[in-house]
């Protein structure tokens, strides 16, 4: 029996698993770090905390598994996608890394879109904006207020390419990575050379890794050093895998045409999967190739989710009993008595793509209590998804279910509002750490036990369970929803902001 381990470097933490090749995890371990959050919708993280948590997570599942390191044959990891670094010649930092949800770049992001370039029809069929949350914008960002750290950085690349710089001595790229936030375009000339030039930084192309390689594919083995501290072996093969939400539609199984995922964490990700290209207001991609060959991805996307859950938490101060609150929240109708909440915490990612948004909550009275606001925050977020799902569908994409994975998957009170808000079932795999379970996958077909990305799925992927929609709380939903479409453009010379 051989066996794989995968990373999954997300906001708050990274957690590192040991799978057996039937799709089993056979340990697990994580390891926490911390996020600075400064104003002006900043977030900022160490990459040597990356590194230093995936050597005792790794160490500490070994452990776990009682395993030694010649028994792993693969590893692949998942990490958040665009949280970009600028690196020195010996692959350290010069700064901190600025986090996927920092958006201090809105600024650089509308003078990207005023390029015109032909590449932005990945944003909204050409319309924009472009997020501040892109590579583009943030290197731009860099080279406009960091002159010195943008011209001492030999490389300028992503979380992920960090590890594998780390891990094997390359600077490679992950074709998902790159295809989905770095306007790459895969079969039209690669690397955005004529954008970058246009901005007056011509010398980034050559900051940014100079290798590609696809999800699965094998970039070479653990270096000396790195297996030495991560406790495994030489021959150890590192495979490339990509964005967390992107490896987690591989760990859902959600691979054909027509079928649509949905990534929860600290942010939502809704992702589908089509053969043909399409560009659309409101909807991100097409990206050719970026997850699978020969076909296409479309996404939307909501920037803070699970995380307003947890600034809920830290609101009432940290106490928060998340059971007794879902056991409460549930006890109430459809609405939250009279609660609205604009899900645009950290600003909006899609449909309207909008940094400056601010989050609010609107009906508020004294008979409110904490568990109303927490209600009111899922079904926020839920119309958020819902109003995503309707751009995919005025784009000409459309699904008949909602595959899920990850946190929000243990509240089943969230589940339900996502069935009722969407109109649609919602699908929840045995394994929900998708992320976790899509790097397996590509680990071991890496490894050469499966020929293709799909036959991995095909093994590895258990099923679960369905929830269906309950049509009476759909249609009281309708309405609410309805009223929350109506905040964004209420409220948006109010709550747009930058401080």
């Amino acid at each position: 029996m051989g066996y794989v381990v995968t990373a999954d470097g997300g906001t708050e933490s990274l957690r590192v698993h040991i799978y057996d090749l039937a799709g089993n995890s056979i340990a697990s371990h994580a390891e926490p770090y911390k996020t600075n959050f400064l104003p002006g919708a900043r977030a900022e993280q160490n990459p040597a905390d990356w590194w230093s948590s995936l050597v005792k997570a790794t160490r500490a599942c070994l452990a776990q598994a009682n395993l030694t390191g010649d028994e792993v044959e693969a590893m692949a990891y998942a990490t958040t996608c665009c949280t970009v670094v600028a690196l020195d010649e010996n692959g350290d930092a010069l700064r901190p890394a600025l986090m996927w949800m920092d958006v201090r770049a809105d600024a650089e992001a509308a003078d990207v879109l005023a390029t015109g370039d032909k590449r932005l029809l990945l944003n909204s069929n050409g319309a924009g904006p472009v997020s501040a949350e892109w590579m583009i914008p943030k290197a731009l960002w860099l080279y406009r207020n960091e002159p010195e750290i943008f011209h001492k950085a030999t490389t300028i690349c992503e979380y992920q390419d960090y590890l594998t710089l780390k891990l094997t001595g390359e600077r490679c790229a992950s074709l998902n990575n790159i295809g989905l936030r770095w306007h790459y375009a895969n079969r039209d000339g690669g690397w955005a050379v004529d954008m970058v030039n246009s901005l007056g930084m011509s010398e980034l192309v050559d900051k940014w890794p100079s290798r590609v390689a696809a999800p699965g594919e094998v970039i070479a083995n653990l270096t000396p050093k790195a297996a030495s501290e991560l406790g495994l072996s030489t021959r150890t093969k590192v495979v490339q895998g990509g964005a967390d939400a992107l490896i987690g539609m591989i760990g859902l199984g959600v691979s054909k045409p027509g079928q649509l995922c949905l990534i929860t964490g600290s942010s939502h990700l809704q992702f589908g999967v089509t053969q043909t290209p399409i560009h659309a207001n409101g909807v991100w991609g097409a990206y050719a190739d970026i997850v699978y060959p020969d076909r296409y991805i479309v996404e939307g996307g909501q920037t803070s989710t699970g995380s307003i859950i947890n600034w809920l938490k830290r609101f009432v101060g940290g106490s928060m009993d998340f059971d007794e609150m879902n056991a409460k929240a549930a006890a109430l109708p459809p609405g939250a008595q009279g609660l609205i909440v604009q899900d645009h915490f950290q600003g909006n990612r899609t449909p309207y793509t909008d940094a400056q948004s601010r989050g609010a909550i609107v009906g508020l009275t004294l008979a409110h209590e904490p568990h109303h606001v927490f209600r009111a925050i899922m079904e926020g977020i839920s119309f958020g998804t819902r109003a995503i799902l309707d751009a995919f569908k005025e784009g000409g994409y459309e699904s008949k279910e909602i595959i899920v994975g990850g946190g929000a998957t243990g509240s089943e009170l969230w589940m339900q509002i996502h069935a009722d808000t969407a109109g649609l079932p919602v699908q929840i795999p045995a394994s929900t750490d998708a992320p976790s379970m899509g790097s397996a996958i590509l680990a071991a077909h890496g490894a050469g036990h499966f020929s293709t990305i799909d036959e991995g799925i095909d093994v590895m992927v258990k099923s679960g369970h369905i929830i269906e929609p309950n049509q009476t709380s759909s249609k009281q939903y309708e309405e609410i929803y309805q009223k929350y479409l109506a905040l964004y453009p209420a409220l948006k010379g109010a709550l747009s902001s930058r401080d």
